[in-house]
């Protein structure tokens, strides 16, 4: 199910809606966005947090623009001219993606709660709308695009819906549409977000498009009546041409301790205002416009989304209990420089979400995958066979296949000569959810032998995630002799503060009998 504002930190979210795009263009004096010609957007992307600084160096070599890292943790900004989008949906380190309306650096909150959220609402109508609205309609011919040559059948049906007021029925036939649909929707059928706060399914949402408002948690029913309209899940779908009242709510992000508001009643009061602006329909889940208003201390940011569901889930398709993010795998696979012929090897690779990170964007390295559970390797194995068949697909002839082969090992004990492997990226056990704090105080050192042994001296190097420093630098510092620190990388995995390490591999010829075990 696709996840909007699920995946960004707890938004606090309020369902607000709009009449047609085209309308509102024309009342702005602007024709049809022509495509792309001319138009430069400003694109925010988030990133995983710590991996700043390679998402900007990824922005820069694929499409040539300098990034501004946000003082906010996890959000990158990049100028594009508009007809380059297509490319920024195929950058490999950002998970979200949303284009700028404005960006205020200094933005002066009132201390009066009353008089803060009526600025926010005056903002709405001096803010400059038209240009990324723009972006936004190009952005979703670009999906409409996409779905056309993924599903024709979705398509087809969706046209012979008819506009009808039986939210009911209209609502399931969404259902079963998004559930179909593996990519971004056209815009007559945003994938609806399920929102993180409540963790309620994309399902129960459209399950009954009238009595919506009675499925939100008590804020959002609050939020929902501020709004006071009633939407029902059939609207907004109307033949090409025919202008459409497009749906939409408000995120808010909100970070810092000198706001008199919360995030909810940033956003309930800053959407009733778009609202109003633009007579947009409300709607919480089934929306076509997601706005977002991200508020970090003195810094605001008013954006509209462009992704409905995070990059990062591109690859994988068979998920486990810890499965990393790609976007985060990506990160650690770009901290070590892989090189054309390279050798990298995950030897705890769980559902492999790193060697087919690492395979899709290094084809010209082999990589290896290992885990000594059987249950991780099977579900690696059937990410693997996805991504076969995915580009299968693309290239609509035999694929050439991926370099990468997947083992189930011993970690302790691989089957590999010794100082053949020139990279080794892992995620390696928590302690949490995988493994136990206790197991890692022998696990971490055996680890850290067996891997400086297949690491090539001299030139090796291993980039290791872990959230158990502790024990993992009491781990190290035991192995001096074969790995050195290099830089720390400090990352936010699912709410847990963990690290990155990068270290190099010395000249020191590791011991072939491991006697020490």
């Amino acid at each position: 199910t696709g996840q909007s504002g699920g995946v960004r930190p707890g938004p606090a979210v309020t369902v607000l809606g709009r009449r047609g795009m085209a309308e509102a263009a024309a009342e702005a004096g602007q024709g049809p966005a022509q495509e792309g010609a001319e138009l430069a957007a400003v694109i925010g992307a988030t990133v995983p947090t710590g991996f700043e600084l390679t998402a900007a160096e990824e922005v820069q070599e694929k499409l040539g623009s300098a990034s501004s890292i946000s003082r906010d943790r996890g959000k990158i900004y990049f100028e594009v001219p508009a007809q380059s989008l297509s490319q920024v949906h195929r950058l490999r380190s950002v998970d979200n993606l949303f284009v700028v309306v404005q960006e205020f650096k200094d933005y002066q909150f009132k201390e009066n709660k009353e008089d803060a959220l009526k600025d926010l609402e005056d903002l709405v109508k001096k803010l400059p709308w038209t240009n990324p609205l723009k972006v936004w309609e190009l952005n979703n011919s670009l999906k409409k695009r996409k779905t056309k040559r993924k599903k024709h059948h979705l398509q087809s049906t969706a046209s012979k819906e008819k506009l009808h007021d039986d939210g009911e029925e209209e609502g399931s036939d969404q259902r079963d549409a998004s559930k179909q649909e593996d990519s971004a929707q056209n815009a007559a059928s945003v994938e609806p977000a399920s929102d993180q706060d409540t963790g309620e399914t994309q399902g129960e949402a459209s399950r009954n498009g009238e009595e919506e408002d009675n499925e939100q948690s008590d804020t959002k029913e609050e939020l929902q009546a501020g709004s006071g309209s009633e939407t029902t899940a059939g609207e907004g779908k109307a033949s090409e041409g025919e202008a459409k009242v497009l749906k939409f709510r408000v995120t808010c992000n909100r970070a810092g301790d000198k706001h008199s508001f919360t995030s909810n009643e940033a956003a309930r009061d800053f959407g009733g205002a778009v609202q109003e602006h633009f007579q947009w329909k409300a709607d919480m889940t089934n929306f076509d416009v997601e706005v977002l208003l991200n508020i970090h201390s003195n810094e605001v940011v008013v954006g509209i989304a462009l992704t409905e569901e995070s990059l990062h889930r591109r690859n994988i398709t068979h998920f486990g209990p810890t499965t990393l993010r790609s976007t985060l795998a990506y990160g650690m696979l770009r901290l070590c420089d892989p090189q054309p012929t390279d050798i990298i090897v995950d030897p705890m690779c769980g559902t492999g979400a790193i060697p087919i990170e690492g395979a899709a964007e290094w084809p010209s390295c082999y990589h290896i995958a290992g885990d000594n559970n059987p249950q991780a390797v099977k579900r690696a194995a059937n990410n693997i066979c996805s991504l076969l068949k995915k580009s299968e697909n693309k290239e609509s002839s035999t694929s050439p296949g991926i370099p990468l082969d997947i083992i189930q090992w011993d970690i302790c004990n691989l089957p590999l000569r010794t100082g053949s492997v020139d990279i080794i990226v892992t995620d390696m056990p928590f302690g949490k959810r995988m493994g136990s704090k206790k197991k890692n105080w022998d696990l971490y050192p055996a680890c850290l032998m067996e891997m400086g042994r297949i690491c090539t001296p001299g030139t090796g190097r291993a980039v290791l995630l872990t959230q158990d420093k502790k024990c993992f630098v009491k781990a190290l510092s035991r192995m001096g002799h074969i790995w050195r620190k290099g830089q720390t990388v400090w990352v936010n995995v699912g709410g847990l503060h963990a690290a990155v390490y990068l270290l190099k591999r010395t000249w020191e010829r590791a011991e072939e009998k491991r006697s020490f075990w």
